[in-house]
């Protein structure tokens, strides 16, 4: 665990296509100072508008995670958010030059390996924590999203989908930039065949391909590699809610447990967390 805040010692950037617009976009991270946060700047647009990574800045969930502000949007930041998260990196500046986050190899591996290697620096202010004092609890139609106190960061994850490939699946982890990496980061986002043709034939999904998402038929897999993981599927369930869950603006020491949840139950989520003062508190740790 850290307990100073951390960003990045210089700019890296990539390229890459929006995994539903289709369009090319570059993207640079670069260091934040302390107290910052994570903020998205559209370079494309008059006056660069700038746009915090909030929940309250949320304005779409239907089929990845948006922030907007004043008619500015950007689209699908959950997986270079998760890095972040899983990096334990607090404050960064990003700067882009369309709507969309690129999509990548559909996980958040490339995000990864540019934040390692643009380096990271440990800044002179401590890390606030939301600490739980009493469980947050939201259920509904057989989804449920809970965070019971913890003296670290931890997720359990369980999906279960009537479907011979992936049927059900639950994963533990206790968040660390070394799991993350190694368990969490390459884990690719995956949809049914019969889903992505729909999606296209509407004009959504465009930058999807093989090369991006893994793609599931009837019974089996049309990635020719297969899965990266026996169990791909809940661990990228994971690396989302590690996306969706850094919006809160703090780390949380609690154990996260979530059922058969997606990005607009955590939303949800985090508006019932928010509403729950008293259920938790904010500081700082003393690592001594």
């Amino acid at each position: 665990m850290h307990f100073n805040q951390r960003t990045i010692k210089k700019s890296a950037g990539c390229s890459g296509v929006g995994l539903h617009s289709g369009k090319k976009v570059n993207l640079t991270v670069k260091p934040a100072p302390v107290n910052h946060g994570v903020k998205f700047i559209r370079t494309d647009l008059l006056d660069s508008p700038c746009i915090t990574a909030h929940f309250n800045q949320v304005v779409d969930t239907s089929l990845a995670t948006v922030i907007g502000s004043d008619g500015c949007i950007v689209s699908t930041i959950e997986h270079l958010m998760a890095s972040f998260a899983g990096l334990s990196i607090d404050n960064a500046i990003v700067e882009l030059d369309a709507y969309e986050v690129p999509v990548m190899d559909g996980s958040a591996g490339p995000f990864t390996e540019l934040i390692k290697s643009a380096g990271i620096k440990e800044q002179d202010a401590p890390r606030h924590f939301f600490v739980l004092k009493e469980p947050i609890v939201l259920e509904e139609s057989g989804k449920s999203v809970a965070v019971y106190p913890s003296t670290t960061f931890k997720i359990t994850c369980t999906i279960d989908f009537d479907h011979p490939v992936i049927k059900k699946q639950t994963y533990s982890i206790d968040v660390s930039d070394k799991v993350f990496e190694g368990e969490i980061s390459r884990a690719r986002t995956f949809g049914f065949l019969q889903e992505v043709e729909y999606m296209k034939r509407y004009g959504l999904a465009r930058g999807g391909s093989l090369d991006n998402v893994v793609v599931i038929d009837k019974d089996s897999i049309l990635n020719e590699d297969g899965l990266r993981y026996t169990d791909e599927f809940v661990r990228h369930k994971i690396l989302d809610c590690l996306g969706d869950f850094s919006l809160l603006g703090m780390p949380i020491l609690g154990h996260l447990v979530v059922n058969k949840s997606g990005h607009a139950f955590n939303h949800a989520f985090l508006e019932k967390f928010f509403s729950k003062k008293a259920s938790w508190e904010t500081r700082t740790i003393n690592d001594s």
